[in-house]
């Protein structure tokens, strides 16, 4: 097979990231404050999702783009609420909480890179490699989102700091990308990170209080229309699966 089961890494596929990530966020406050099912009910629900989503990925013969971004939601809105539930509910902070997802994420990709001498995004074809690269997307996730709160309200940045911050990280990470020969696998996963404390803030700053430096959008308005465009840019540009080396 020349083709792994993920997309092809391009310009559109960092726009889908961070809509994506930012619906994580908003879609995840959503459930757990607007519906008021709580941290741990709501990490419950989108663990199910998650889990069934990355079963129909790894069954699926091939790259399906729908199938893949729903999965990539599910795991950025479960990182959300698990985020919230490890970081609040269990107490920990989320200094705590950042360091010991950071360290879950690690093992992520220590593991991977142990079984298979590479955390390449290139080598997800098959469903040994899924199950590392799915694990590793779902720490991503919540760690990201540990990281945009601790930013935003431990640090007193806010949201608007929180995203130019991690804005600009994205940017330096674009000029070696450009300018230098960094290990591409390092800065795609430092990438990956990064977009998603990027979309946290950018999700906050949608649907918090204008009192907490949020615009107090309507959390449900807010994911639908984000998850609008996501439709539309997967319906209007076709994405191809990428190049396995």
């Amino acid at each position: 097979m020349n083709e792994t089961k993920v997309p092809e890494v391009t310009a559109l596929f960092w726009c889908i990231k961070i809509a994506a990530t930012t619906l994580g966020e908003t879609g995840g406050d959503a459930v757990t404050m607007t519906l008021n099912w709580g941290y741990l009910a709501g990490t419950i629900l989108f663990a199910v999702l998650l889990g069934a989503l990355i079963l129909a990925q790894i069954r699926a013969e091939k790259f399906q783009p729908l199938l893949y971004w729903a999965t990539l939601i599910a795991s950025t809105t479960f990182g959300t609420t698990m985020a919230d539930f490890a970081t609040r509910s269990l107490g920990i902070g989320y200094t705590g909480g950042s360091a010991l997802l950071l360290v879950c994420l690690l093992a992520a990709l220590g593991g991977w890179y142990w079984s298979e001498g590479t955390i390449s995004v290139t080598s997800v074809r098959t469903a040994r490699v899924e199950v590392f690269y799915w694990t590793a997307i779902t720490f991503s996730q919540t760690l990201g989102t540990a990281l945009g709160d601790w930013v935003a309200d431990t640090n007193g940045l806010g949201y608007v700091g929180g995203a130019g911050l991690f804005g600009g990280a994205l940017v330096v990470l674009l000029l070696l990308y450009w300018r230098t020969g960094i290990s591409r696998v390092l800065l795609f996963w430092s990438a990956f990170i990064l977009t998603r404390p990027l979309g946290a803030m950018l999700g906050d700053l949608l649907d918090k209080p204008v009192a907490a430096g949020g615009f107090n959008l309507s959390r449900p308005g807010a994911s639908a229309v984000l998850g609008a465009f996501i439709l539309a840019c997967l319906l209007l540009v076709p994405q191809r699966a990428g190049r396995a080396h």
